[in-house]
C-alpha cells in the first residue's frame, strides 16, 4: 500500500474515532494534504481540491485543516513569510529540511541538541519543553 493511501486511511480512522464525519469536502482535502510532498497553504489546497470536488469551498478548507491540526494529523510549516502553509505531521523526532526553489521537504532525524536546549535553558531562565528544527536550503534539482 502506497504510504500516502495508508496516511489518508490513518487520518479517516482517526476522524471517526474522534467523533468527526467523513464528508466529501474533507476527504478530498485529505486527499491533497496526504499525497503532497511539499507544504501547501490553504488557497494552494483548495485549488487542488477543487480539480476533484469543483463545488469545494475555501471555509471548508480552513476547518479541516483546523480539525486536522487538532488531532496533531498535520502541522505548519514556518517560512520567511509566515506560517501558513501545512504538511503531514512526522512521528517521532524528526526535524525538516525545506528547498526554498520548489518547496519539496523531506524529515531527517535530528542530532542530538541536548546541550544546547540545556545551555539555552540556563541563559534564558525558561523550561525548554520541545522544539522544532526547519533548515532551509536548495535540493539537488533546485540547485
Amino acid at each position: 500500500m502506497p504510504k500516502e493511501t495508508k496516511r489518508r486511511d490513518t487520518w479517516f480512522a482517526c476522524l471517526q474515532a474522534n467523533d468527526y464525519r467523513l464528508t466529501k469536502p474533507r476527504k478530498t482535502v485529505i486527499n491533497v494534504l496526504a499525497s503532497s510532498r511539499q507544504a501547501l497553504n490553504p488557497t494552494e489546497i483548495f485549488d487542488l481540491a477543487r480539480e476533484e470536488y469543483p463545488s469545494l469551498g475555501l471555509v471548508s478548507v480552513y476547518r479541516t485543516l483546523e480539525t486536522l491540526e487538532e488531532l496533531n494529523l498535520i502541522q505548519r510549516v514556518h517560512q520567511p513569510e509566515g506560517c501558513k502553509s501545512y504538511i503531514a505531521a512526522f512521528s517521532g523526532h524528526q526535524h525538516l529540511l525545506v528547498c526554498e526553489g520548489c518547496g519539496r521537504m523531506v524529515y531527517f532525524d535530528g542530532d542530538d541538541i541536548a546541550s544546547l536546549v540545556e545551555r539555552v535553558e540556563q541563559e534564558s531562565g525558561y523550561q525548554v519543553n520541545e522544539h522544532w528544527l526547519q533548515l532551509f536550503g536548495r535540493c539537488q534539482a533546485c540547485q
